[in-house]
């Protein structure tokens, strides 16, 4: 077996730090991308619909709401990658890393992510 002091000088264990890294600036930009198209998609349904009745329309503006917030999620989402990534390569320095932690990151991402699901399903079900 490998001596526990080789995985911090294995630069394969650093590669894969910043793999994990990169996949999380990724989840951020598509975060802010989606965040973006539905905040402007709105604009473009009241747009629609104003030439389609040559009258102003009145909208909650919750497409702009969801909108910004899935942009701001995506900050956040960008910011934590940060902050996680030197923790990790810190921990990998010092050989306090243990293997096998659950991300507490993509776990926190995917209960928000499933709340902003359930709440936009209940959103399409029941407001038309």
């Amino acid at each position: 077996m490998a001596n526990p002091e080789e995985g911090e000088r294995d630069p394969r264990v650093y590669f894969a730090a910043e793999r994990t890294f990169l996949a999380w600036i990724r989840t951020g930009l598509g975060l802010m991308g989606v965040g973006f198209a539905v905040a402007r998609f709105g604009l473009f349904l009241r747009e629609m619909q104003s030439d389609q009745t040559h009258m102003p329309v009145h909208t909650t503006g919750l497409s702009v709401w969801s909108g910004v917030a899935l942009v701001a999620l995506g900050v956040i989402v960008n910011a934590s990658a940060v902050f996680s990534h030197i923790a990790v390569v810190h921990k990998l320095k010092s050989g306090i890393w243990i293997p096998g932690q659950v991300s507490k990151s993509a776990v926190a991402l995917a209960m928000v992510l499933a709340l902003v699901g359930i709440g936009m399903t209940l959103y399409l079900l029941f407001v038309h």
